[in-house]
């Protein structure tokens, strides 16, 4: 545990020193610090009204009361060195203060803030003021951007209350100019009280009041606990010097060879040390999720009151002691051990932390799994492999199929799922595996026969593009201006099963006649033939007898068979032709059957 033991050595002063009020509701009598001040005991009225009537500073307005001010704090620091500046108010997260910062030296000259907020406390925070949260908050609404000082520059703080209740607040300073001026960021000579600024301690600090006036030839000391009692002397202190072990208001009074009788006042207050628990190590499975540090704050504080002491988390132990550079409560986790510093103190006064404690957060590396979530298994195909084909040696694999590596293949239709895993952290993928039957036509449309024509591809199933003849692919099963005779049309599956190429003829039988002598469709033939080499048509009947054969210069049938007329029904048809080969082929894909009528 850290602390830091205050000594104060004063020079000595001469002239009358006026009592000092530790929370001065007006600007005039502002409070003069350079250092954190202790815990004060709440606000109470505006005092005198600093802003002559306005309605208005910076970000902050009128009250009920008709005044700007409303239970309200003025403080007055000067900057000691140049750079980065900032502070931290601290009180209940019940409650709700406003704060505007001026740089100014003369309360009647105040201008606008450099500074101001005025959000209320919905989210129930702990801190306000300007530069970053201590807690690692990042972007909070009650925070304003740094300060940029130089030596010499005085400013006036007023702290504003706006709620039911009213426990006070302390100030701490931040900012990069504590690192590079850690004696003199602030300038302590701003403070013309003998006793010098408020004290804050931590509990078991030696702490030393040091009252010495040239000439001085008697002292007494006197202390109020602020319980109405107003100050009551310390008997039997009668030095220069006081060391006081309980918090309070503490006054000297001096009384000089001159005849002058001098007093000042300083308030001393005593945060309880902070004691950090022991919280144990975390293992995260690290994808894209960030880790909520705030759930180690219960851990870490153990029985002590979360609203009296503020947890803040950092990366290196440096850090910790000085309380810079909190990690955000919303912690990014990378893969591998990350050490996590943890840094607990009153919000009293943050110089009386403990940084006794730390934990490991383990970011285990989730499985990434990158492989394909649908294949297709072709017809003729025995099998096919699927899963993760650069596998990591470091994880476990294991299929819902019963395998336990990381590919396997598979000959059967279904759902397989690979699940990946690494140190407890899974991850699982699932493959649809979908037979594909070998694509086929099963009928060729010819939009009316002519000498140009426009057919109609239909297949067995979908995923294809089409090709005619020697032509461009197509997604299109519809070719337009195709000659009639013989064409060859390829399938090409659009998902990894090759392709397939047929020969087709482009003729148009009729589907149907009505041989009822009117001069219309009175015979039946398939018109486009003469295309083709030696065209032969056979027609059957139901059962499969043979009707009449056709040639490319017979007229047609007239549906009669052996000199009677054949019933109204469907009949069925083959045509033959010589491809180019040489070889009497039958022509497929065409609609092998017509309709009778009469």
């Amino acid at each position: 545990m850290k602390q830091y033991p205050i000594v104060l050595f004063l020079m000595l002063f001469v002239g009358v020193f006026s009592a000092v009020a530790q929370v001065s509701p007006d600007c005039a009598t502002a409070i003069s610090i350079c250092d954190n001040t202790p815990l004060n005991f709440g606000t109470s009225g505006f005092g005198m009204d600093d802003f002559n009537g306005a309605s208005r500073t910076g970000c902050l307005e009128t009250t009920t009361s008709g005044a700007i001010e409303s239970n309200a704090a003025w403080y007055r620091f000067r900057a000691g060195a140049a750079g980065q500046l900032g502070f931290n108010i601290g009180f209940d997260n019940s409650e709700d203060w406003d704060f505007a910062l001026y740089k100014a030296s003369d309360c009647s000259d105040l201008g606008e803030p450099l500074r101001c907020n005025f959000f209320d406390n919905s989210q129930q925070r702990s801190f306000m003021g300007v530069g970053q949260d201590p807690t690692g908050i990042q972007n909070s609404l009650q925070y304003e951007d740094w300060l940029e000082v130089l030596p010499g520059e005085e400013y006036l703080l007023l702290i504003n209350n706006f709620s039911a209740t009213n426990s006070g607040f302390s100030i701490q300073f931040s900012g990069q100019l504590f690192e590079t001026n850690p004696f003199d960021a602030l300038d302590c000579t701003i403070v013309t009280n003998l006793l010098g600024p408020p004290i804050a301690a931590c509990e078991g600090d030696a702490i030393v009041l040091d009252g010495t006036v040239t000439n001085a030839i008697a002292y007494m000391w006197f202390r109020d606990l602020e319980d109405g009692n107003g100050f009551q002397e310390i008997l039997g202190e009668s030095d220069a010097y006081l060391e006081p072990t309980t918090p309070g208001i503490y006054r000297v009074e001096v009384r000089t060879s001159l005849g002058d009788v001098l007093q000042s006042d300083v308030q001393v207050a005593f945060a309880d040390s902070a004691s950090s628990f022991p919280a144990a190590d975390v293992t995260l499975c690290v994808s894209t999720n960030n880790y909520d540090l705030s759930q180690k704050d219960i851990e870490v504080l153990g029985i002590q009151n979360p609203n009296d002491f503020m947890v803040s988390y950092h990366r290196t132990l440096s850090d910790a002691v000085d309380g810079s550079n909190s990690l955000p409560k919303d912690l990014p986790v990378v893969i591998g051990i990350q050490t996590i510093f943890v840094r607990i103190s009153p919000l009293a006064n943050p110089n009386c932390f403990d940084i006794a404690q730390d934990f490991e957060i383990n970011g285990v590396e989730v499985p990434f799994l990158d492989f394909p979530d649908q294949v297709f298994l072709c017809e003729g195909i025995p099998g096919i492999t699927i899963g993760e084909e650069n596998p990591n040696s470091s994880f476990q694999y294991f299929w819902d199929s019963g395998q336990a590596t990381s590919s396997i293949t598979v000959s059967e239709a279904g759902s397989y799922t690979l699940t990946a895993t690494n140190q407890g952290c899974a991850n699982s993928r699932t493959v649809e595996v979908i037979s594909l039957e070998t694509p086929e036509i099963t009928a060729i449309k010819v939009d009316g026969i002519q000498s140009s024509n426009t057919i109609t591809i239909e297949t067995n199933r979908d995923g294809l593009n089409y090709q005619l003849d020697d032509g461009a692919v197509q997604i299109s099963n519809t070719f337009q201006s195709v000659d009639a005779g013989m064409h060859s049309v390829t399938l090409i599956d659009t998902r990894g099963c090759g392709s397939v190429t047929e020969t087709i003829v482009v003729v148009g039988p009729p589907n149907f006649f009505t041989p009822n002598g009117d001069g219309i469709n009175d015979s039946w033939h398939i018109i486009g033939i003469s295309t083709l080499e030696n065209p032969q048509v056979f027609v059957y009947d139901r059962v499969g007898r043979l009707i009449i054969h056709l040639t490319e210069d017979s007229i047609g049938w007239d549906g009669t068979f052996g000199g009677e007329e054949m019933p109204a029904t469907d009949y069925w048809f083959k045509l033959t032709y010589i491809d180019g080969n040489g070889q009497n082929m039958t022509a497929r894909f065409l609609q092998n059957h017509f309709a009778l009528r009469r």
